[in-house]
């Protein structure tokens, strides 16, 4: 039994994004021969590999086991190269990172920026995921770095602090909460709330801690991004959750209020994981290592 290492790249990409297109768009081949070379191996195998659907495909359990082979196997493939100095002309290489709303939208644009413009060879697939569901990702190896609360058990990771991440509660002027400088979470959910959509990974986190405490969070509107939740709270359609730096743009224009949400889980760390950083290839470690906090930087 033979593998070609296109194929199992091919593959790989194709049980990431869950599509036999994007899967042949990032191994650069047309789509009509990566169907091909798909099906091709299938056929070594002996049995199928993908389920196969109108929204998208799915690893079969044969699928996974491959999967799973097929990215040690890279791995190795791309540490090789390294040893051999085909990076000499510097790194070459794709990293699949997940974070969770708040890395996203506040603390990873500028020095993601800033690591991709100085590494034009390096290609970064994020993705936004809650933290608990980045962690299996990260241990399974089908992730290489991954950016989570701490309020987790980071046991057998690589971990490393990246920035601090305060939840704090934005009202707008007037809000019977308005006059306080400190609320519990359970106090606003007899508010009204402008949320993140239900499937983000803070509007699972919020909704989870409302659930534990046998309530739910009402949400009149859910909205893509905090600049949008804060310009609703400021109209009065409800109270907002969100990262402090978030928060603070828009109390400066003194048109909403700020409060300390008093919870131990609202006042957060936010850490860079990996399974192993010695199992990482050298461009996912300078991406680790790019992302480190500087000076000034919250953590």
């Amino acid at each position: 039994m033979r593998f070609d290492l296109t194929d199992l790249r091919l593959f790989l990409n194709t049980t990431e994004s869950g599509s036999i297109t994007a899967g042949a768009t990032r191994t650069h081949l047309a789509l009509a021969s990566a169907s091909a070379r798909l099906r091709g191996l299938e056929a070594s195998l002996g049995t199928p590999l993908l389920t196969r659907g109108r929204r998208g495909v799915q690893a079969t359990a044969a699928g996974q086991a491959l999967a799973y082979h097929a990215r040690s196997l890279l791995q190795h493939v791309d540490r090789m190269q390294e040893d051999l100095g085909d990076y000499a002309s510097g790194f070459k290489g794709r990293v699949r990172l997940l974070c969770n709303t708040s890395a996203v939208t506040e603390h990873l644009p500028e020095p993601l920026g800033v690591f991709l413009l100085r590494h034009p060879s390096i290609d970064v697939d994020l993705q936004e995921h809650p933290s608990h569901r980045i962690l299996p990702e990260l241990r399974e190896g089908t992730a290489d770095v991954g950016i989570v609360s701490d309020a987790l058990d980071l046991g057998g990771l690589y971990a490393t602090p990246f920035r601090r991440d305060r939840l704090v509660l934005l009202a707008p002027r007037g809000h019977a909460l308005g006059r306080r400088a400190r609320a519990r979470f359970h106090e606003t959910l007899d508010h009204d709330h402008v949320g993140l959509p239900a499937a983000s990974a803070l509007g699972i986190y919020l909704d989870d801690h409302a659930a534990r405490i046998g309530r739910s969070l009402r949400a009149r509107v859910r909205v893509h991004g905090f600049d949008a939740v804060a310009r609703l709270v400021i109209q009065g359609a409800g109270l907002g959750i969100m990262p402090e730096s978030a928060a603070r743009r828009w109390t400066r224009r003194g048109q909403t209020r700020l409060l300390i949400l008093d919870e131990p889980w609202a006042d957060r760390r936010l850490m860079l994981c990996a399974r192993t950083l010695e199992a990482l290839p050298n461009y996912a470690r300078a991406l680790i290592q790019a992302l480190q906090p500087q000076a000034g930087d919250p953590v």
